[in-house]
């Protein structure tokens, strides 16, 4: 026979059977009322379960159509709730357009609510620009709100990605970055593909999908909003922040940039972190050619690592960013070497 659980003894029984007796026990033999003592212990049994609710972040407008919930903090952290990514939605004809959706239910649940802040019309489509679940966690809550069949958009290599090992990966990255701040949160994968040069009609407004090879990972998806000139770039550009170049390329990435550039012509330029610009690839562009030359001009010269960091750091076109880049003392030393590494594979 087991012993009969304790509310101090939570242990002894699976999460959610103890949420539902922490829940429910005080109204039982003697009839008394829920104790306050009893809520806030059924409150932290919920919390254990499913993470805090998301703080509401008021959408702002940047065109005729896009709407953005800009997320302020650049990287994960139990104060932001894992909220690091921006998130736009599209308000057309046919419903509601997102694109990304954010790093956890919770946080896709708050873009929800601030949808309906703006429209009362149901969200129709999401698309996932690449598989850093910082972009598409927030899933879950789209599929739990909108039906299991709202389609969820992204290239292929990213579908892959998202479905396989990448997928819990996230998942379980999220709950430790922020102290388990976005548990309940499930890998919902994207259930439709796309390609390059597709075209969505949502009656007043079109999205065309562009893709130019590796980048910041090797399936970066940018989206068009066509007649808005407005193209959602997510993570091949940043406005001041490092980005991560683990998965990606340097020399890929300027291609991508001069590649779009050519097929969309002038665009309000909106990234997945930071403030949207019209010289937002220029100006970023800039930035990752200043980590770049100087790797490359060291390989071609023999001249070891550690001096092309220290050439790097001295390219004008990175110290003019050292004091105002967020996470760039952390981050400059690795991205350096990356871009050292990449530029000897070039070279042979």
């Amino acid at each position: 026979m087991h012993p009969i659980p304790t509310p101090t003894d939570p242990v002894s029984l699976p999460r959610r059977q103890w949420l539902r007796w922490s829940g429910g026990a005080a109204l039982g033999v003697s009839g008394l009322a829920l104790l306050p003592e009893m809520q806030a212990m059924a409150q932290q049994a919920q919390d254990f379960i499913e993470g805090p609710p998301v703080p509401n972040v008021a959408p702002q407008q940047l065109s005729p159509r896009v709407w953005m919930i800009y997320a302020k903090d650049g990287f994960p952290t139990q104060d932001n709730l894992g909220l690091m990514a921006n998130i736009l939605f599209v308000v057309t004809a046919k419903g509601v357009v997102v694109l990304d959706s954010g790093a956890s239910l919770q946080i896709g649940q708050m873009a929800i609510r601030m949808i309906k802040t703006v429209t009362n019309k149901p969200v129709v489509a999401v698309f996932n620009s690449h598989y850093h679940g910082d972009h598409w966690l927030g899933n879950h809550a789209f599929s739990e709100a909108f039906g299991p069949d709202v389609p969820i958009h992204a290239l292929a290599y990213s579908r892959e990605q998202i479905a396989g090992h990448e997928g819990n990966l996230w998942r379980s990255l999220m709950e430790r970055w922020t102290n388990q701040s976005t548990m309940g949160t499930k890998v919902v994968a994207p259930n439709r593909t796309v390609e390059h040069g597709q075209v969505f009609d949502y009656g007043d407004v079109q999205l065309k999908m562009h893709f130019y090879g590796k980048a910041h990972t090797p399936s970066d998806l940018s989206v068009e909003v066509v007649q808005d000139k407005l193209t959602y770039v997510a993570d091949i550009a940043m406005e001041n922040r490092i980005a991560n170049m683990d998965d990606g390329s340097y020399p890929g990435t300027f291609k991508y940039y001069e590649a779009l550039q050519k097929a969309t012509g002038p665009q309000l330029w909106v990234p997945g972190h930071g403030r949207p610009g019209r010289d937002m690839l220029d100006s970023y562009g800039t930035f990752l050619k200043g980590i770049w030359e100087p790797c490359v001009q060291a390989v071609k010269d023999g001249v070891p690592l550690d001096q092309a960091k220290t050439l790097v750091l001295k390219d004008p076109r990175v110290a003019s960013r050292a004091k105002t880049m967020d996470g760039f003392e952390a981050n400059i030393g690795k991205y350096t070497s990356l871009a050292y590494l990449e530029a000897e594979k070039e070279a042979f």
